[in-house]
């Protein structure tokens, strides 16, 4: 009786299911068998994935992950055979090729198509830039190094030497390996390349390696000499935009460079200094006859110095201007002199922009001088400018403004304003104009309300264009602002800060057409103020 007791204890003690790990019970609850996904485990994280193919039960991958651990158990007959000699040791067999279903699954950065991982990868270097992400994320597999090396990935880099706040030994290995890098970079990278910044770069010119380059940005550069500028307008044929602002590059070099890329120079920004004259001097002298956009900018509380630049001989060097920006700028242009003929005038310019925080002395004649031949200008911008006078606007040849902006901040306080005239400007531009800024602007509420007046009689009953209207310390009351949001309804920007004759709680700015909706309602149910 004792013999058959201790078979059933032997089967029950065999019956007992062995203890479960944590990973299977993981596994049972995120990726149950037959579920179609799939778990991947690291140290510090669990991923589940959809399965692409038919799902394997779990005993199967359980197996599969434990067989190579599984050892015969020492034994009688496992000690009783010779061990084999190394000569006469057996050559495993090749192991069978693996179904897709009793493969290893592959892994998950092979299983994203290139073109989506490339869309990722381009969001992220839009944001930061190519270097350090692309150098890294080529480390990590094959499919990720292919993306990395995508031509469209290295359009644009922005280069800088290590900071100067860290130690002197430092600073001079972290250069040594930026340099390094650089010379495996330049053939291999570079030479897609189109646009390229340097910031306080004292090495020599990595343009130099980049064919395709279009743009360049030399931001807090100095040392750069003129034969090194040379060289890069030679080997970069494709180079049209040259950006110095903030720049400590020499105005020799800077001349040199023009007298060589001039011909093909499209694009040129400056920062206004007692050096941009030399370079104000080679534009003037018909170096770059295909110019199309300049910028000459200045800090005002640094730069006191005035600028004299013609407007007439502008006009003849650069014929082919469509963007004039001239920012923070005490401009004293040189009259034209008696029995002088009027300038060429710039036939293509689009946009002329002579905002400054200050008052600066550009009158009626100047603007005159400068836009007689501009039908096609599209944005004006002449905050500052204290003495533009809507008559003097009105004899503009332009009939198709967009962007109108006569804003006077901080400067109104020492000029006579005008009170009348702001219907000259609406009447002639209401059907085109989308941003409209009076900001500061001393008209008052009869002559603002005529002005306003005119964007509510459309043209065959077609909706307004303005979607931007700043009326800032003017004396606009409640039933025009009203009439103007009623006929607007694309109106997206309406500024009514410290507006006099408006009720309290109603003088802020409103963005977006919900907030000036609400505006509207409330200046509707509000009482008009005492």
């Amino acid at each position: 009786m004792a013999a058959p007791a201790s078979r059933r204890v032997g089967r029950r003690a065999r019956a007992v299911p062995r203890a479960r790990s944590v990973e299977d019970w993981w596994g049972d609850r995120l990726a149950p068998g037959g579920s179609g996904y799939h778990l991947l485990q690291s140290d510090s994280m669990l991923l589940v994935l959809s399965e692409p193919g038919p799902a394997r039960p779990r005993a199967q991958r359980r197996a599969a992950r434990r067989a190579p651990r599984r050892q015969p158990p020492p034994g009688p007959r496992s000690a009783a055979k010779p061990k084999p000699k190394p000569k006469a040791r057996l050559r495993p067999e090749p192991a069978a090729t693996p179904t897709p279903e009793d493969g290893p699954d592959a892994g998950w950065g092979d299983r994203i198509p290139l073109e989506i991982l490339v869309q990722i990868f381009r969001l992220l270097v839009a944001a930061d830039g190519p270097m350090p992400f692309l150098g890294r994320a080529a480390r990590v597999c094959r499919r990720w190094q292919e993306a990395a090396s995508q031509p469209a990935l290295w359009h644009t880099v922005t280069l800088s030497p290590p900071l100067a706040s860290r130690p002197a030994n430092g600073r001079v290995k972290a250069e040594k390996k930026l340099l390094a890098s650089l010379e495996w970079l330049m053939p291999s990278r570079f030479s897609q390349l189109q646009r390229l910044t340097l910031i306080h770069w004292k090495s020599q010119l990595v343009g130099e390696s980049c064919p395709r380059l279009t743009f360049l940005k030399l931001s807090g550069c100095h040392g750069v000499t003129a034969d090194a500028l040379v060289m890069l307008a030679k080997a970069c044929c494709q180079l049209h935009s040259l950006d110095l602002q903030h720049s400590m590059v020499e105005s020799t070099a800077v001349v040199s460079f023009l007298e060589e890329a001039g011909p093909r120079m499209r694009k040129l920004w400056l920062t206004y200094s007692s050096q941009t004259t030399a370079i104000l001097g080679a534009l003037l002298a018909s170096c770059c006859p295909q110019l199309q956009l300049l910028e000459v900018s200045s800090d005002i509380s640094r730069n006191s110095i005035p600028l004299q630049l013609p407007v007439e001989a502008l006009q003849k060097a650069c014929p082919q201007l469509q963007v004039l920006r001239l920012l923070n700028l005490t401009w004293l242009p040189k009259p034209p002199g008696r029995g002088a003929a009027p300038g060429p005038g710039f036939p293509s310019l689009e946009e002329l922009c002579l905002a400054s925080s200050t008052c600066n002395f550009v009158s009626n004649e100047v603007l005159g001088r400068l836009l007689h031949g501009s039908p096609k200008l599209r944005l004006l911008d002449l905050r500052g400018c204290g003495r533009i006078t809507p008559a003097g606007l009105q004899d503009l040849p332009c009939r198709e403004l967009e962007q109108l902006h006569l804003g006077l901040y901080g400067t109104s306080d020492r000029l006579t304003l005008a009170k009348e005239g702001s219907p000259l400007l609406t009447q002639k531009w209401c059907h085109t104009l989308r941003e409209l800024d009076l900001s500061g602007q001393g008209f008052s509420e009869k002559d603002l309300e005529q002005a306003l007046a005119a964007f509510l009689s459309t043209p065959g009953g077609s909706h307004q264009a303005l979607c931007s209207l700043n009326l800032r310390g003017t004396r606009v009351t409640p039933s025009t602002v009203s009439s103007v949001i009623s006929s607007c309804p694309g109106l997206l920007y309406l500024n009514l800060e410290s507006c006099r004759c408006l009720p309290r709680g109603l003088k802020r700015a409103y963005r977006g057409m919900e907030e000036v909706q609400w505006c509207l309602e409330q200046l509707l149910t509000s009482p008009s103020p005492s």
